[in-house]
C-alpha cells in the first residue's frame, strides 16, 4: 500500500518577523538599480564562485519587457565572470522556448548574444538526489548542470501565476529542471490531462524540493541575487502578455542563503504601503505561495530571520520597512 502524502498548509498566511525562530543569515541590499549596483552587490557574495561558473537566470520570452536588463548582465560578466556561462532549460509549455531550436531563436531576439548560453537539457536530463524530500527522492535536471562547479542564481523577483511569487527558489527549482521529465514531475499529476494539475501548497513543496537538490549539489559554491525591479504579478514566462507593473521598484538583494533572500524580498513587499503592494500580495496569498518559505525552513535550506545590510550607507543594518523608503516608480526604460 502506497504512502498517502499530504501537503502542508497556510501558504496563504504571512508570518511576521517577530513570530519566527532560529538563526539569522546575512542579506545585502542596494537601491542602485543599475549595472554598477548589480556588480557591487554580487561582489559581496562571490567568494566561493570558483571553477566553471554558471549563471542561472530567466532570459525571457520574445521581447519580454520585465527581465533583468541585458546590459547589466553583460557588465557583470565582463567585470567579474568573464568565463561564465548563462544557464537555461527548455520550457514545459509549448511556445517559443519549448524546443532547443525555438529557444535559441528567442535568445537571439532578446539579445543574449554576449556570452555563451547553455540550454542544459539540450542533450537530456540527469537525476539529482533530493535529501529529505516528501514528494521526491530525486529530481531530473538538465544534464549539462553537472558541467559546472559553481552557480550564481541571478533572479528577477516578481509574481507568478502558479507559484504566487518567483524568487530564487523558483528560478532554480523550476529553471534547472529539464523541460520534459523534471518540470512534469513538479507540475502534473501522472496521467492527468491537465498539464498544470498540481497547485497551491503541493506545487510549492515540489518546486522547493527541486531547488533543494540544486542547492545541495553545489553546496558552498552557490550564491543568490534577487533584482526587485519591474515586479509584475506575472512571471517572465508570460512575456509581452504580462500584467502591467504597478509595484514600485526597490533595489537588489544578495545572500548565500536561499531562504533568507526570498524571505527578505517578500518582507520588503509586505512592508510597502497597501496601494503599492496590494496586487503582488494578493497574488502571493491567493496562490498559497508563502508555502515556499515555510517549506524551505522545514527542509533546512536556510533561515527565515536575517540581518539586512544596506551597502549604500556604510553597511548599516536596516529593517525591510527602511528598504522601501525610497522606492522608485516602475519604468520600462531602465537599462
Amino acid at each position: 500500500m502506497s504512502e498517502i502524502k499530504k501537503a502542508g498548509q497556510n501558504g496563504d498566511k504571512y508570518i511576521p518577523y517577530d513570530k519566527r525562530s532560529g538563526n539569522e543569515s546575512i542579506v545585502y541590499f542596494t537601491r542602485d538599480l543599475s549595472a554598477e549596483g548589480l556588480i557591487k552587490i554580487y561582489e559581496r557574495v562571490s567568494e566561493m564562485m570558483t571553477g566553471r561558473v554558471g549563471i542561472k537566470l530567466h532570459t525571457g520570452e520574445p521581447h519580454g519587457p520585465n527581465i533583468i536588463p541585458r546590459p547589466w548582465v553583460k557588465a557583470l560578466i565582463q567585470k567579474d565572470l568573464p568565463k561564465a556561462t548563462i544557464l537555461e532549460t527548455n520550457s514545459y509549455y509549448e511556445g517559443d522556448r519549448y524546443t532547443t531550436e525555438q529557444h535559441r531563436e528567442t535568445l537571439k531576439i532578446n539579445g543574449w548574444d554576449f556570452a555563451p548560453v547553455d540550454i542544459m537539457d539540450e542533450n537530456g536530463a540527469t537525476p539529482l538526489k533530493v535529501n529529505g524530500g516528501k514528494w521526491f527522492k530525486e529530481m531530473y535536471m538538465g544534464m549539462n548542470l553537472l558541467n559546472y562547479d559553481s552557480m550564481l542564481a541571478l533572479t528577477h523577483f516578481k509574481g507568478h501565476s502558479v507559484g504566487g511569487f518567483g524568487g530564487s527558489d523558483k528560478n532554480i527549482g523550476i529553471g534547472c529542471a529539464d523541460g520534459r521529465i523534471g518540470k512534469a514531475m513538479i507540475h502534473t499529476i501522472p496521467n492527468d490531462e491537465n498539464q498544470w494539475s498540481i497547485v497551491e501548497e503541493e506545487f510549492m513543496e515540489r518546486m522547493t524540493e527541486s531547488a533543494k537538490a540544486v542547492v545541495d549539489h553545489f553546496g558552498k559554491h552557490i550564491c543568490f541575487v534577487n533584482v526587485m525591479r519591474n515586479m509584475s504579478v506575472s512571471c517572465d514566462c508570460e512575456g509581452v502578455e504580462a500584467s502591467p507593473v504597478v509595484t514600485p521598484n526597490v533595489g537588489i538583494l544578495a545572500s548565500l542563503d536561499i531562504l533568507a533572500i526570498d524571505q527578505t524580498s517578500v518582507d520588503i513587499v509586505y512592508a510597502m504601503k497597501e496601494s503599492d503592494n496590494h496586487d503582488l500580495v494578493e497574488r502571493m496569498e491567493s496562490r498559497h505561495g508563502l508555502r515556499q518559505l515555510s517549506y524551505m525552513k522545514e527542509l533546512n535550506m536556510g533561515n527565515n530571520k536575517y540581518i539586512l545590510i544596506d551597502i549604500d550607507n556604510g553597511d548599516k543594518v536596516i529593517k525591510p520597512s527602511d528598504a522601501v523608503k525610497h522606492v522608485k516608480p516602475f519604468t520600462d526604460t531602465e537599462e
